[in-house]
């Protein structure tokens, strides 16, 4: 029984290391629809347009931001950039919504479903881990 204890904790262990080995090494880049003006975000301004803060660019153009419904490429973005599990990135969504303060992001299940969408909405943004067609979306500079 001892034995069998030790086992799941050094399991657990592993699969956190290998979990977190696997967040760093995931690459995300955040794109916008053509019509975007800035070229550079910060992670600051990043956040604050995923959590419903703010609505506009820095440069004051409508912002639409969207996401995956899940997946690697999600939870990274979600743990670099907002700063949130995906649990509590969806608990602050539909608390805004209950109280009246937003609505829900438009959430994709595919990247390319998501690149589909940005390429064809102005002041789109989101994030994928690569970009098959770079001229069709503008990928913005993340400054930290």
């Amino acid at each position: 029984m001892r034995t069998a204890q030790k086992f799941a904790v050094c399991l657990v262990g592993l699969s956190m290391m290998l979990t977190g080995s696997m967040l760093r090494a995931q690459e995300v880049l955040i794109v916008a629809n053509r019509s975007v003006v800035i070229s550079q975000i910060t992670s600051a301004q990043i956040r604050e347009l995923f959590t419903g803060t703010k609505t506009r660019f820095s440069d004051g153009s409508h912002a639409v931001p969207v996401v995956l419904k899940g997946g690697p490429v999600h939870e990274v973005f979600l743990h670099r950039h907002v700063g949130d599990s995906p649990e509590e990135f969806r608990t602050r969504w539909r608390r805004l919504v209950f109280t009246g303060q937003g609505s829900m992001l438009k959430e994709f299940a595919t990247e390319a479903a998501m690149l589909e969408y940005i390429t064809s909405t102005p002041g789109a943004i989101g994030y994928v881990s690569r970009v098959i067609v770079p001229d069709a979306v503008k990928i913005l500079v993340v400054q930290r």
